[in-house]
């Protein structure tokens, strides 16, 4: 069979599915008619009386037939939903028909009941029908065994006994698998759509901490350039017009960053500038020196030969603490930032004087924001972390500690 008849057997098998779900009495019904059309009807019409065989023990009228044939079908229409009940009177009907000793095709109920049995029915009930089963198979073998051998009646017997519980059990089988594949699949979809779900918002996330890292420097520094310059346009016009010119120099930096965050969404990746670095510490210490802070900057290692993913994780780090060191401790603070490869370690340590004139905070709101979150998810990927609190001597420090070890290629040896 082709892999095209097989499709089309399926999608006809769930046509038919879907159809006996819409109309659950209809396929019972079209099942006895095909009995009874088959099987009965044949002993209704006239000359087909079974005169010849030993087994009819006396003529029955069609009246008698039609209920001897009904009392054998009629079962059949709750062989779904009550398979023992149905098979158990089928077998009760079957029974006393042959010990009066008459023999109907409309017999070929009993089998049909037992496949839906063994179908439908509880595994752990199945035994309960063998008693009636096997004083059906008994009495069958004894009426007939004085035209047959006894063996051979037997054999018959047996061979029609199991095939109807074979195809029962196959049939079964093959439903379950069908439905273990659909649960399956469902399951993959469901699955697929919570990892879609979980990427959007993982995505979601890292936008906004970008945004976050982008806007709040930039929007620090234009804030604090721009209430500068406010002040010295009276007495220092040539202070006005240069805070004026670095406001305008973060704006379209800050632009630029933002356009190049808008193209990774739109998935524009060609002619996007990379993403900041070691390299570009130096250039955000003098825009924050612009703003009025004393930054000092000192590294130690081989910085440059860092990951990039952990370059861009320490600049990161390193532009929120500035930032928050900017937003609260204004422009007259001294600020302390050491970079350092300590062995498998990269230490981040940003330290502030705080507040000019002495005065010492001893809570910073803003460090318990989305900073301090987004500061601390992005130290936990390279396995560190960061903590952040007042200094003893005044001020305020972060301090940031990540792993640079690598980590072990997948299905590597676990020794």
């Amino acid at each position: 069979m082709s892999a095209e008849d097989t499709a089309w057997l399926f999608r006809a098998g769930q046509r038919v599915r879907q159809w006996d779900a819409r109309h659950p009495w209809a396929l019972d019904t079209a099942v006895v008619l095909v009995v009874f059309l088959v099987f009965c009807v044949p002993d209704l019409v006239p000359g087909r009386e079974h005169r010849d065989s030993p087994l009819i023990l006396t003529q029955r009228p069609v009246p008698q037939m039609l209920l001897l044939q009904g009392a054998l079908l009629v079962p059949l229409w709750w062989r779904r939903r009550a398979p023992l009940l149905a098979c158990c009177a089928v077998a009760a009907v079957f029974i006393a028909e042959w010990a009066a000793g008459v023999m109907l095709r409309a017999d070929v109920a009993l089998l049909v009941a037992v496949y839906s049995l063994v179908l439908h029915g509880r595994l752990s009930r199945l035994p309960w029908a063998a008693p009636a089963l096997l004083v059906a198979s008994a009495l069958v073998v004894v009426r007939a065994s004085g035209v047959l051998s006894a063996w051979d009646v037997l054999f018959f017997v047996a061979s029609v006994g199991t095939a109807a519980v074979a195809l029962g059990f196959a049939v079964r089988v093959r439903r379950a698998q069908l439905a273990a594949l659909r649960d399956r699949a469902v399951q993959l979809e469901i699955e697929r759509d919570q990892r879609s779900r979980l990427a959007a918002a993982t995505e979601r996330t890292r936008v906004a901490r970008e945004m976050h890292d982008i806007l709040g420097h930039s929007l620090s520094v234009i804030i604090t350039l721009a209430d500068g310059g406010a002040y010295a346009a009276d007495v220092a016009p040539e202070r006005s017009k240069e805070a004026l010119r670095l406001i305008g120099d973060t704006g379209r930096r800050s632009l630029g960053e933002l356009r190049r965050m808008l193209g990774v969404l739109r998935e524009q990746a060609d002619g996007l500038s990379p993403q900041p670095g070691i390299a570009d510490l130096e250039p955000l210490c003098r825009r924050v020196r612009a703003a009025g802070p004393e930054v000092e900057y000192q590294s130690g290692g081989e910085l440059e030969a860092l990951d990039l993913g952990v370059q861009l994780a320490a600049y990161r780090i390193v532009q929120e603490a500035l930032t928050n060191t900017l937003k609260h401790a204004g422009p007259g603070t001294r600020v302390r930032l050491a970079l350092r490869v300590e062995g498998a370690r990269l230490r981040i340590v940003v330290r502030d004087t705080g507040p000019p004139g002495g005065a010492d905070r001893t809570a910073r709101p803003g460090e318990q924001g989305h900073g301090l979150i987004g500061m601390r998810e992005r130290a936990a990927l390279y396995g560190g972390s960061v903590t952040a609190g007042p200094d003893p001597g005044g001020g305020w420090s972060v301090v940031a500690d990540l792993d640079l070890t690598p980590p072990p290629a997948p299905g590597g040896d676990p020794a």
